[in-house]
């Protein structure tokens, strides 16, 4: 019976030797809350002090702090400026000079150094307007042997007079040119110094200071050689006299490599040039539209289609091979049809003294040649008893059809 009733007395109870709260939901009682801080007194002072990382994990003290997050940032950005400086130094300084040195020798196009052989010394001058005359002595009221054109090249023989310089151009014509048409600085003729040789086969060209919308800087004629660096579409951009730039247009104009020579053509295109400056005013060895002779169109017109002529109607006259004039048996006159288009053809003056005159065939018994009043180059045609025809003492081929 009393084993009973302590049964029912130490119901709901946590443990055994405390008495019953009256509840059953388990809150401890006071009296346990306040053992239970008595219990932590005991643990030597240690609970709920601060941990020391120090000590209790074993961390530099760097490491333990928050300021080790920007440090390693600012580690790494300094270390990523360092590789990035150093790829740019190896491909653009580094590698540039030593690649060349390993791959020297060998057949690897891209490693393969352009050699530069400079051809002009200081003797030389080069042409700084479109044209200029080449006299026969040091006075502008004497005779014009020809013409030399912008950015041509002439040898110095002779600089001591302040107003006229006497020169020999390439093809060994020796004259006097004014001084002041010529410039020192002959980097813009050097072939090795440039990508591109180009050859005006237009009666001119205009040279602008912008590839578009630009203003002139000058005008260059038929047969000037101009040098280029750069190409886009339509226009390419060339070296001046003097070190400066200009654009010209693609039109017009023959692109071919430095140091080498224009492609022979047949007599037809030869022709075509020619007939481009019928009307220009004619200039005794004149060699631009501006003012030309027969003798002066046909050096230029035959050097942008292939073929490198003397300037003068003498040397002109020994050009080519000879076409045997024909005559008819019954009547004795010239058969013109054995002239052919594209046949240099001397005649006589119309005098009959001294001075030959000079024309080319275009077409079968048509002729350019300087008109009658002697003050442009014409068209002129003829026929087999003419007078022109009876005037003809040679006729040269230098195109073939």
């Amino acid at each position: 019976m009393k084993k009973s009733n302590k049964s029912e007395d130490n119901k709901g109870s946590l443990r055994p030797d405390l008495p019953y709260s009256g509840t059953d939901k388990g809150i401890r009682h006071v009296e346990d809350a306040a053992s239970f801080l008595n219990e932590a007194a005991d643990l030597n002072g240690e609970y709920g002090r601060a941990e020391d990382m120090y000590d209790m994990w074993g961390l530099g003290r760097r490491d333990s702090t928050v300021q080790i997050k920007s440090h390693k940032i600012l580690i790494r950005f300094i270390a990523a400026i360092l590789v990035t400086a150093i790829i740019i130094a190896s491909v653009f300084v580094i590698l540039p000079k030593t690649l060349p040195e390993l791959f020297r020798g060998t057949n690897i196009e891209l490693f393969v150094q352009k050699e530069v052989n400079l051809m002009y010394d200081d003797s030389y001058r080069v042409v700084n307007v479109t044209a200029t005359n080449v006299l026969t002595r040091p006075d502008n009221t004497s005779a014009r042997i020809t013409q030399v054109l912008y950015n041509e090249p002439v040898q110095v023989i002779d600089d001591s007079d302040a107003e006229y310089t006497k020169i020999r151009t390439e093809d060994g014509i020796e004259g006097y040119v004014r001084a002041a048409d010529l410039i020192d600085d002959t980097s813009s003729v050097e072939p090795d110094l440039h990508e591109y040789m180009l050859v005006i086969s237009d009666t001119s060209k205009n040279v602008m200071t912008h590839a578009s919308q630009g203003t002139l800087i000058t005008q260059v004629m038929m047969n000037t050689v101009l040098y280029s660096d750069i190409k886009r579409d339509g226009v390419y951009q060339v070296s001046l006299p003097g070190g400066e730039t200009g654009w010209v247009g693609s039109s017009g104009v023959i692109e071919i490599e430095p140091r080498s020579s224009i492609e022979v053509v047949s007599s037809r295109y030869f022709v075509s040039s020619a007939l481009s400056l019928v009307n220009a005013t004619y200039f005794e060895n004149g060699i631009t539209k501006q003012g030309i002779s027969v003798n002066g169109l046909v050096y230029v017109c035959s050097c942008v289609n292939g073929i490198v002529m003397p300037r003068t109607l003498e040397e002109q006259m020994e050009a080519g091979v000879s076409v045997p004039l024909e005559y008819d048996a019954v009547t004795g006159d010239l058969m013109i049809e054995s002239i052919i288009p594209g046949d240099l053809v001397f005649l006589r003056s119309p005098t009959g003294i001294g001075e030959y005159d000079e024309a080319i065939c275009t077409d079968t018994g048509t002729l350019i040649m300087r008109s009658e009043a002697g003050t442009t180059i014409r068209l002129r045609n003829f026929t087999a008893d003419s007078d022109i025809a009876s005037r003809i003492v040679s006729v040269r081929r230098v195109f073939s059809d």
